[in-house]
């Protein structure tokens, strides 16, 4: 081996589709389940993606009884 393979990088988040999938419903409010994955750290990386994808303000996400919600504001 000469080099070193560089490394692959996700490109967005496995997240997203989650958020593009919700946006294109007509839905206004939608529980979360990941398996595997806690209701408050979906709350987090959700969150970040909202964020950094500036739709603050129009999606909103939060956890009652440990179930992860998004909803549409």
């Amino acid at each position: 081996m000469s080099k070193k393979p560089s490394r692959k990088y996700r490109k967005g988040s496995k997240y997203d589709p989650i958020i593009d999938y919700f946006i294109e419903s007509d839905q206004r409010l939608v529980e979360v389940d990941v398996p595997e994955k806690d209701a408050n750290y979906l709350r987090t990386q959700l969150k970040k993606r909202i964020d950094a994808r500036d739709l603050d303000g129009k999606i909103e996400v939060s956890v009652v009884n440990n179930i992860a919600y998004l909803e549409k504001k």
